[in-house]
């Protein structure tokens, strides 16, 4: 029998999560992509390398803003507008990266917010469908959501 995870947290937690520090923020969610990339689940395209991003868990409250620099990923440390922005909800978030659904999908349900340049969405689009989803991911299937 398995348990799944609450993934609808309060409005209280929102309301925290925009009180946080940015860079805060950006620090711990680009930690999380780099130990990704150095486990060779997250290679950067070349076409990445110099842009930058945002990512919003809208019901959590929470923005990352980062960039990609020499194939790496670093924390952008300004509020300055990103190239590319993103924003979905946490179990939204979660079934893509669990490849449950297509970002084409969640985007003409409402459910993934995407502004910017749109080239550049394209090629992070195509980028994460191709990239191989780690055994501990995919066994998150069917828990969370």
């Amino acid at each position: 029998m398995s348990t799944a995870l609450n993934l609808d947290p309060p409005a209280w937690v929102a309301r925290l999560g925009r009180r946080l520090p940015a860079p805060f923020v950006s620090l711990h969610f680009v930690a999380g992509l780099e130990l990704a990339r150095r486990l060779n689940w997250l290679q950067p395209t070349p076409e990445l390398n110099g842009r930058s991003f945002g990512i919003t868990i809208e019901d959590l409250g929470l923005r990352s803003a980062f960039t990609v620099r020499d194939g790496a990923f670093r924390p952008a440390w300004d509020r300055a507008p990103c190239e590319l922005e993103l924003g979905a909800k946490l179990a939204d978030l979660f079934s893509l990266m669990r490849a449950e659904t297509d970002a084409d999908t969640l985007f003409f349900q409402r459910r993934l917010r995407i502004s910017g340049d749109t080239e550049l969405g394209l090629i992070v689009k195509n980028w994460l469908d191709a990239a191989p989803r780690p055994a501990w991911l995919q066994r998150l299937n069917g828990v969370a959501g």
